[in-house]
């Protein structure tokens, strides 16, 4: 019998691809990328025995003791998706395969020289600061583009996409013009500096939204609530 976890991965992955298929993008489109904050290892195994291999946390603190725990695990992906204070910069560099929230240069600069100590290339999105919200951090719209032009230059680090947290609304669609936003802010990068971002990612979307971020061009989207319940966050 499947799992609880399973269950929801399952019903999650159907609705992701719906809401692709409805916009005229092809299932498998944007990767769901299962949010694990506040749940241990064995929570997140019964997700690996579904066949889920994208994971993020949101601190470096919590994935120390859990990443190695699963290690055994094939094909993990590992993401980090909250704040990356720069003094955990090395510890992130080893642990994360992407990390979604690179908001200054002199960050993206300690990501540099760890990779470079780790012999390790990492793949990373600007998060955009486009709530101006004091609780989050990010790259400013002003910001921006010198921030690309700075990352573009350092060698172990990949900058493949950006990344938002926008405001939080009860109605989805209140939510559709931060998401819209940042999808014209990718396309206007990669216009005038055509492959500065690029996989071109956008992660962006969590467990009430995402539909509304895939319609407007999430690549990546970070769900935890929908698939492990209230506790995780997400």
């Amino acid at each position: 019998m499947d799992s609880e976890t399973a269950v929801n991965l399952r019903q999650i992955r159907r609705r992701i691809d719906e809401a692709l298929l409805e916009c005229g993008r092809p299932a498998g489109d944007a990767i769901l990328v299962a949010v694990t904050k506040t749940f241990p290892a064995d929570v997140i195994s019964r997700a690996i025995a579904a066949g889920h291999q994208d994971f993020g946390e949101n601190r470096v603190q919590e994935a120390e003791e859990k990443i190695p725990r699963l290690a055994d695990a094939p094909r993990l992906r590992w993401h980090l998706v909250g704040h990356l204070q720069s003094n955990k910069a090395r510890r992130a560099a080893e642990l994360f395969d992407v990390i979604h929230s690179v908001d200054s240069v002199k960050l993206a600069q300690k990501l540099d020289r760890a990779c470079l100590d780790l012999g390790k290339r990492l793949s990373v999105l600007i998060q955009v600061d486009l709530g101006q919200e004091e609780s989050k951090s990010g790259v400013s719209r002003a910001m921006i583009r010198e921030t690309v032009s700075a990352l573009s230059g350092f060698k172990n680090l990949a900058l493949n996409g950006l990344m938002t947290i926008p405001p939080f609304f009860e109605d989805p669609e209140d939510v559709r013009p931060f998401f819209t936003e940042l999808r014209t802010l990718r396309d206007s990068l990669e216009a005038e500096r055509p492959g500065c971002l690029g996989d071109r990612h956008l992660s962006m979307g969590m467990s009430h939204d995402f539909h509304i971020a895939i319609q407007e061009g999430a690549t990546m989207v970070r769900i935890g609530t929908a698939i492990f319940g209230e506790r995780g966050g997400g």
